[in-house]
């Protein structure tokens, strides 16, 4: 008791503080998305996410590199996809000399030790911007199921490590596991996003890859019916202890912020790592608070990157993984 215990005692000064801190950042915490576009020479800046750029494929090199250089071990992909090549079965996700089956190669023939984890859904491919096969004005669950894991097999034959699925259709993971077994990808991962939440923070990612649900007729104008209610806090432990036993290798909660209760109960409740992905809406708020003068940039970002591995996450995707690391 006071004054024989003094807290401040490990407070002191900033090697006492740094002795005693309980919870670290380090490069290998990081996951950087990528955003990949068709063309040559481009490095397009986002509106929404300033200082965030799509990358085509030659200039993709160069950026890998420099992550590489960074410490930062590991990507995960995402493509703009042109509009003549959607419909709504997710043709093009499947063609081998694709967008993304490109850009898995590219990053490996660049760095063939960095980690490639692929976005598996169909939001990018899709003329509805959902992420999955829409009929009869609702998206198609099994349909979609057999797609993603068709999908998540070229992923694989193309050189990805690990693929990423963030549709939330039912059983999608089974479906995926069963398939890379089938056809002896027995070492490609699962990344699934298994409690992945209907949130208003997402604006700015479907800026970036033109991937928002249309508004038409008989077509669902949210992804309210598959993604998970904001509101909801049991169901997330239920959505990801099926995906471990469907077969994922790593268990991911989005957003981030608006939800580290639910990052915890999840590490609580299973036995894999956990991967919590600080969304665009995230990042682009700091940016627009910083531009202004209102929040201390690099401060306001540590603290929140901190606060997400506190809560329990084993890794963090994050836009802001090449600023943080050069700060650490």
């Amino acid at each position: 008791m006071y004054p024989l215990r003094r807290n401040r005692r490990l407070r002191t000064n900033a090697s006492i503080r740094g002795l005693v801190r309980e919870t670290m950042l380090s490069p290998n915490d990081f996951i950087v998305p990528l955003f990949i576009t068709e063309g040559s020479g481009v490095k397009d800046e986002i509106a929404s996410m300033p200082n965030y750029y799509r990358y085509s494929l030659d200039l993709l090199k160069a950026e890998v590199k420099s992550l590489w250089d960074l410490g930062l071990r590991s990507v995960l992909l995402f493509v703009k996809v042109p509009n003549n090549l959607k419909d709504n079965a997710g043709t093009e996700a499947l063609n081998p000399d694709g967008l993304m089956q490109r850009a898995i190669k590219t990053v490996k023939d660049t760095c063939p030790d960095m980690i490639v984890m692929t976005d598996v859904a169909l939001d990018p491919y899709s003329i509805f911007g959902h992420d999955g096969v829409v009929g009869d004005g609702q998206i198609i669950n099994d349909d979609t199921n057999a797609i993603l894991a068709e999908m998540s097999l070229s992923h694989a034959k193309a050189g990805a490590d690990i693929v990423a699925p963030s549709d939330m259709m039912d059983g999608r993971i089974f479906e995926i596991r069963s398939l890379l077994e089938d056809e002896g990808f027995h070492n490609t991962g699962i990344m699934s996003y298994s409690a992945k939440y209907a949130s208003a923070f997402y604006g700015p990612f479907r800026d970036a890859l033109a991937s928002a649900p249309v508004d038409v007729k008989d077509v669902p104008k949210d992804k309210q019916s598959y993604q998970m209610d904001p509101a909801n806090r049991d169901e997330a432990i239920k959505e990801t202890i099926m995906d471990v036993q469907e077969g994922a290798d790593i268990v991911m909660v989005k957003p981030g912020l608006c939800y580290l209760d639910i990052v915890r109960d999840v590490k609580e409740a299973v036995d894999v790592p956990v991967a919590v992905y600080q969304v665009s809406g995230e990042y682009a708020m700091l940016k627009a608070a910083a531009e202004k003068g209102w929040l201390d940039h690099d401060a306001v970002m540590l603290e929140q990157l901190v606060s997400i591995k506190r809560a329990g996450a084993n890794m963090i995707a994050s836009y802001f993984a090449k600023d943080a690391v050069k700060l650490l």
